[in-house]
């Protein structure tokens, strides 16, 4: 009997816990599967708006309506990948997932 409980404690454990936050989650899981890095876009964003806000600003308002307009990849990108889907993200959950994105690749904090 004990061992039954352990086993049903053990597996709840493995069941409940996900280690991925929600920007490993909703964004590197798809941005895997295109040969364009992830940092690249961190970089062409930093180069357009070169601060934190600004970067999360534009990043934040193209994810919650993308358009051919508002994108930073170059229209050879668009023609190949398509544009962006619109996040299914809540504000919450989209700014918690730029918050990260921004730790993952500011290199201004790296650099001592």
């Amino acid at each position: 009997m004990v061992r039954v409980v352990f086993l049903l404690c053990l597996a709840s454990v493995f069941a409940f816990s996900n280690s991925k936050n929600i920007y490993e989650k909703n964004c590197i899981t798809c941005h895997n599967k295109i040969p364009v890095t992830i940092d690249k876009y961190f970089y062409r964003y930093l180069l357009e708006y070169s601060n934190e806000e600004d970067v999360k600003n534009a990043m934040f308002d193209f994810l919650k309506n993308p358009t051919k307009e508002g994108s930073l990849m170059s229209e050879s990108i668009i023609k190949r990948f398509g544009l962006k889907r619109k996040t299914r993200l809540s504000d919450d959950e989209l700014k918690e997932a730029l918050d990260i994105y921004w730790r993952e690749y500011n290199l201004f904090d790296k650099l001592k």
